[in-house]
């Protein structure tokens, strides 16, 4: 299988080492990845900006990128929810069909149900939190939301089992949201600086040195709140610590 790296704008241009450690992880695990160069946005900002129309060329291109590949994976819940789930409609206006929503997973996702490993090489002595994003629990499924009441699970906690002398936590209320939310973080800045400051609180209270996630855009909220507050926890994306030691 052929697998085609998506990267979004935000890492790119923000954290870097998240998509250096998705190609790195990818190949340790035997995955013949490629990192198309001429990639760009998603389209994800306009749309949520109301702008959905400006969405449309993006999803066009992306479509035409990653045509290629057999699967399309990225280190994003958010942006790889938005390219399963909106670019059908988008696209269907333009009588295209396309063939990326049916094929793209996040990551972590990817890992854990189409590559199952059993063993990871990665090492990280650190006690860890997790942070569940909205995109991921309730969209992807990457783990149960507690307002279904159903059996528990979690995949990001399911892979980071297999991280040598690492420590695993969830806070309170595993599921809330930080308050990142992405225009809503520019819009009601005050409510999601709060909720913000409350979901970095639960995590300290755990005892981690890290909290990890699988979506940058919401460790970006929650690191500059800790930045400006000087709280004593730091953020990691989870396939740094996948990673860690390759």
């Amino acid at each position: 299988m052929k697998v085609g790296l998506f990267i979004p704008c935000y890492i790119n241009a923000v954290y870097p080492q998240v998509g250096v450690a998705s190609f790195k992880l990818l190949k340790s695990l035997g995955v013949d990845v490629d990192y198309p160069l001429d990639q760009t946005c998603c389209g994800q900002p306009m749309a949520n900006a109301g702008f959905e129309n400006e969405s449309v060329e993006l999803a066009k291109r992306f479509d035409r990128l990653f045509e290629q590949y057999d699967y399309i994976v990225g280190p994003s819940a958010s942006c790889v929810v938005f390219v399963r789930d909106h670019y059908g409609n988008l696209l269907a206006k333009e009588s295209h069909r396309c063939a990326s929503e049916e094929k793209i997973y996040d990551i972590c996702e990817f890992i854990h149900d189409v590559v199952k490993p059993t063993s990871l090489k990665a090492s990280f002595p650190h006690k860890v939190s997790i942070q569940n994003s909205c995109h991921g629990v309730r969209l992807m499924h990457l783990s149960s939301p507690s307002e279904l009441n159903i059996p528990y699970y979690n995949k990001l906690r399911d892979l980071l089992s297999l991280v040598k002398d690492i420590e695993v936590v969830e806070p309170e209320r595993p599921d809330e949201c930080c308050g990142f939310g992405g225009m809503f973080a520019v819009e009601e800045h005050a409510v999601s600086g709060q909720m913000g400051r409350d979901k970095v609180q639960r995590h300290i209270d755990t005892g981690a040195e890290y909290i990890v996630g699988a979506d940058s855009s919401c460790l970006m909220h929650q690191n500059g709140i800790i930045s400006r507050d000087k709280l004593p926890i730091k953020t990691i994306h989870i396939v740094e610590v996948l990673a860690a030691g390759l």
